[in-house]
């Protein structure tokens, strides 16, 4: 049995989907260890870095990078970066940012968390949103800050992980798991996923996506689809399913069956529904709900329509319907969710 050095968790979980309010600035400090990969350690700065205000254009996060002390740390390329901040930055931060490190010894061979970090996680203040990519996950279970919670971490980890620590309920086959004030992504590129739906809890689709724009990625990809999926392209001599997602998006105010988008590719419904997923990671029903999800969050943020005649625009039909698939998506209802972002989206 692996004796693990733990921190102390951050304190009383927030609920899935529950939004961040500081004053002023949010305040994300990113934690870079020896080894930390490149392209994770700029994620945050990236997404967190060019979300602006709708109203004046201001920023809405500031970003400093720190490390167990300042000075260099190694990455995992040919170079080295320089930090200006010690573990003091993380006491006052807002959010907590794990990118995966190729470096964490013990931590990823044994679960056991050396003093030095172990001191550093201890100085996260209560309350703090704690965030991991990839296998930043491996820090924050040795740590105990996933023990009895979902978690995600690189797939190929996964086995690894779930063996280190049995007590987390990782789910290898999701891009992103956003448990309140924990929130966990897959390998790599899911680190965009996970930060860009941080920014869409904090202020809103509107915000999120003008920072996809602005940063060319995919304004949204649910947390749950998967990590990769197995042909993530059409073989040429294959068709594929885009003709009829491009007319699905058309018509979410419609009832759209199974059987009409395969018609809209000529496939049987069998067919269409195996090939949608290879290239999707989702099942057509999961995709065309997250879709009215979607649709439905901005018609909140953007207009003044009553919950009904969003419900009905949005292909859910009533207003019950559409707040039962809202709580599930978002942990709020639609009164809730246009309270939060109706005003900031619109100023």
């Amino acid at each position: 049995m692996v004796c693990k050095n733990r921190a102390m968790p951050p304190s009383r979980p927030r609920p899935p989907g529950s939004v961040f309010r500081y004053p002023g600035r949010h305040r994300v400090a990113v934690f870079a260890l020896d080894g930390v990969i490149p392209f994770e350690l700029g994620i945050p700065l990236r997404i967190f870095g060019s979300a602006a205000s709708p109203a004046g254009g201001g920023e809405l996060y500031e970003v400093v990078t720190c490390s167990l002390r300042p000075g260099a740390v190694r990455t995992d390329a040919d170079f080295s970066i320089t930090v200006d901040h010690g573990p003091e930055a993380l006491a006052e931060a807002d959010t907590v940012v794990v990118p995966a490190s190729h470096e964490l010894g013990p931590v990823y061979n044994e679960g056991r968390l050396p003093a030095p970090l172990a001191a550093a996680v201890a100085a996260i203040r209560p309350g703090a949103r704690v965030v991991s990519i990839c296998t930043g996950s491996f820090l924050l279970a040795a740590a105990g800050l996933l023990d009895g919670r979902p978690a995600t971490t690189h797939w190929s980890s996964a086995e690894h992980f779930q063996r280190l620590f049995p007590q987390v309920r990782v789910d290898p086959d999701v891009l992103y798991v956003d448990d309140g004030d924990v929130l966990t992504s897959a390998g790599v590129a899911a680190g965009i996923d996970l930060c860009l739906h941080i920014v869409r809890r904090d202020f809103g689709s509107a915000v999120a996506n003008a920072v996809a724009r602005r940063t060319v990625v995919p304004p949204h990809r649910e947390g749950g689809q998967a990590q990769y999926v197995r042909r993530p392209l059409p073989e040429p001599r294959l068709a594929g399913t885009e003709r009829a997602r491009a007319w699905a998006l058309d018509r979410l105010d419609q009832p759209l069956t199974l059987r009409q988008l395969a018609e809209r590719e000529s496939m049987s419904v069998r067919t269409f529904t195996r090939r949608f997923r290879e290239e999707v990671g989702l099942s057509p029903g999961q995709w065309l709900t997250q879709q009215r999800v979607e649709h439905a969050r901005q018609l909140l943020e953007s207009t003044d329509l009553s919950i009904d005649r969003i419900a009905r625009r949005a292909g859910f039909g009533t207003g019950a319907s559409m707040r039962q698939h809202l709580q599930v998506a978002l942990g709020v209802s639609p009164t809730a969710y246009r309270r939060t972002f109706h005003t900031a989206a619109g100023a």
